[in-house]
């Protein structure tokens, strides 16, 4: 974004530069064309800092705010890790007194490890079911969130580059009065130069 509102606040530089050069004190012509290429960079400008700031609002602010979700999904995927890791290791514990002749002490001790794992089991199936659940749905959902956006990305070009081409278009109609194309423009340009090498100031040595 930045790129695109250096290039037209350059243009605009340029033409505001020609504006003030001293050929327009001593030549109309030069003067209404570079006037008139003056307004329409600032026109482009305008534009182009208006479709800036709709891309900004439309697609970078929501890019950011979906890249937002990121962090607490991460989270809970940690979460579920530390539960994961808990239960294990405690069914691990319940395994090893169970593998345990089956004495007094160690069925008490089996008692209270069963215990101990029963509410961390439960935790960790809680955590890991949310998961399967709502990353499907998270994954699905990106599209529906970013289908908006994109549209918007292609109105606010449509609506750019048909005002640029308007703009050119009367620009090109401003400074092309004679009607000239392409080809004799190119000739005549040749001309002008021939006429400049010519002088006796520019003549090589």
């Amino acid at each position: 974004l930045e790129g695109f509102s250096s290039m037209s606040k350059a243009a605009v530089k340029i033409s505001t530069d020609l504006l003030s050069n001293p050929l327009c004190e001593q030549d109309q012509t030069f003067l209404e064309s570079m006037t008139a290429l003056d307004t329409a960079m600032k026109r482009m400008d305008s534009f182009n800092q208006e479709k800036v700031n709709q891309i900004q609002k439309t697609v970078i602010d929501p890019l950011k705010k979906y890249g937002g979700v990121f962090p607490s999904l991460n989270m809970a995927v940690k979460r579920r890790e530390q539960a994961l890791q808990d239960y294990k290791r405690l069914q691990s514990k319940v395994e090893k007194y169970e593998e345990k002749e089956k004495t007094g002490p160690v069925m008490v001790k089996l008692h209270q490890a069963r215990e101990e794992l029963r509410p961390v089991k439960e935790d960790f199936e809680a955590k890991n079911k949310q998961l399967l659940e709502e990353m499907p749905k998270f994954y699905h959902s990106r599209i529906d969130y970013f289908q908006p956006s994109f549209e918007a990305l292609i109105r606010a070009q449509v609506v750019y580059f048909t005002e640029m081409y308007k703009i050119f278009s009367e620009l090109t109609s401003q400074m092309d009065q004679a009607g000239l194309t392409d080809e004799q423009r190119e000739r005549e340009t040749e001309a002008k130069l021939s006429e400049l090498r010519a002088l006796s100031i520019v003549a090589d040595d």
